[in-house]
């Protein structure tokens, strides 16, 4: 047994002819330890005493128990030690402080670098060297933080860098790269974006913006108040920010038809030369409302049913459509509410029923996601009856994934989910079926209000019908 625990632990040396006190060090992963033991005059491992180092002391905090477990099972002291090597290389591995020390070169390359590129540039570095944040400031002086993370290799392997940005930080490094050079190309990225932070610059400083509720340089999408429950969120592109950005009208429907008519007749006049904020203005024929002009509370209207405006980071989006009620739930609680009353009824993932307000039948949500695209792609279609009111239909085709089944195949798409041409099919005799009022033709399902789960063309519903 001597023999065998001084070959493995050539650093941990008996002090007495007994053999009953062991000091000196344990090394597990190329990293040594002090650790004395003071075992019984009988030896036995089960009563012996462990003093060791601060350094040992933290690996083994919340390990105490295991460690027990292991003295009281192991038959001698060869044994324990090799089980307490076992608990240390798993604390070392789930801890922060396992990674070895760099070498000395790591430290004087890492000075030499930050002296060429300016300490006052670095705004914050760890106790141990290896996490960094630099300040950069773009040609309008907004400021961007760079994060580093510096591989124990520095400068060989590449660092791990990341920053708040709405495209992919891309950054080339090779081992001749230094900390300045990496500093350069985040500056010309920043520069590239600049037109882009402008134009939602100008739109936070000059709108009531909804969602986020404190964006950040990376978000791309603004939801901005127009007024009567009434908002437009727009999805602007960090490379192209002046094109027509994506579109989604958000309110009561007969508020947002007439703005969803301006804007598929007056995209023609969208000039790439304009901000969005401008082109927005001209397209929509609206002014929007600003801080300068309304307050913020005019806006932020509770749900009426957790009478609260935000919830999980999320406001309400949905509103009822009769234009003497208006009222706006969360798509969450109108969800929940809709599927607690008997009379709703569930059709794959919409939900239809009566506003809790006014209880006029005819209010629906979705389960999942709603997003809307409107580009200069779409046609437009009317349907009219006698009975029922008009709708105006948009419809765009493209490959996406169907709200009914999540297949990704040819799918129409409408102002609000995409649909599979087969999955669409049985949905629309599938509502006809067990629709309470019988219709002459399903076609009739979709022109009436109480009926409407989403916006469809009428040539694309004829073709399935007929």
């Amino acid at each position: 047994m001597e023999s065998s625990l001084v070959k493995d632990n050539p650093l941990l040396l008996p002090l007495n002819k007994e053999k009953t006190i062991y000091d000196g060090f344990i090394t597990v992963q190329e990293r040594d330890f002090r650790l004395r033991i003071l075992l019984p005059p009988d030896r036995q491992v089960k009563q012996a005493r462990l003093h060791c180092c601060w350094q040992l002391k933290h690996l083994l905090h919340g390990y105490e128990h295991i460690v027990k477990q292991r003295q009281q099972q192991s038959p001698d002291l060869v044994t324990f030690i090799l089980e307490l090597k076992t608990v240390l290389e798993v604390g070392l591995k789930s801890r922060h402080e396992c990674r070895s020390i760099p070498p000395p070169q790591y430290y004087a390359q890492l000075i030499s670098e930050m002296e060429t590129l300016g300490w006052g540039k670095l705004l914050f570095i760890d106790t141990e060297f290896r996490t960094l944040r630099l300040k950069a400031e773009d040609s309008s002086r907004r400021q961007h933080i760079l994060n580093i993370k510096l591989k124990s290799k520095h400068p060989v392997e590449a660092p791990e860098c990341s920053a708040d940005l709405p495209v992919p930080l891309a950054i080339t490094w090779t081992p001749q790269s230094t900390l300045e050079q990496l500093h350069s190309q985040f500056l010309l990225l920043l520069e590239s974006l600049t037109e882009f932070w402008d134009v939602l610059d100008e739109i936070d400083s000059k709108t009531w913006i909804l969602e986020p509720e404190k964006p950040s340089r990376s978000d791309t999408m603004r939801r901005i108040a127009i007024g009567n429950n009434t908002s437009i969120k727009v999805e602007v592109d960090p490379r192209h920010p002046k094109m027509l950005p994506e579109c989604c009208l958000l309110g009561a429907e007969h508020v947002v038809t007439p703005l969803r008519n301006k804007l598929n007749a007056n995209m023609h006049l969208w000039n790439p030369d304009s901000s969005v904020l401008h082109n927005l203005r001209d397209v929509l024929e609206i002014e929007f409302p600003s801080p300068a002009t309304h307050e913020k509370s005019s806006f932020s209207v509770e749900c009426g049913i957790c009478y609260s405006y935000r919830l999980e980071d999320a406001i309400p989006d949905q509103v009822c459509n009769d234009p003497r009620c208006g009222q706006p739930f969360h798509q969450a609680c109108l969800y929940e509410w809709l599927r607690a009353l008997p009379s709703s009824r569930q059709s794959f993932n919409i939900v239809f029923g009566e506003c809790p307000y006014c209880s006029k039948v005819g209010v629906f949500v979705f389960h999942k996601g709603v997003h809307c695209s409107l580009n200069r792609t779409h046609s437009s279609y009317l349907i009219s009856t006698n009975l029922y009111r008009a709708f105006s239909l948009h419809c765009i085709q493209f490959f996406s994934c169907c709200s009914l089944c999540d297949a990704q195949s040819e799918v129409f798409d409408t102002p609000y989910l995409s649909f599979n041409q087969r999955q669409f099919y049985d949905f629309v005799w599938e509502s006809f079926i067990y629709s309470p009022v019988r219709h002459k033709s399903p076609l009739h399902l979709f022109t009436k209000p109480s009926l409407v789960p989403h916006s469809i063309s009428f040539s694309f519903c004829f073709s399935l019908l007929r």
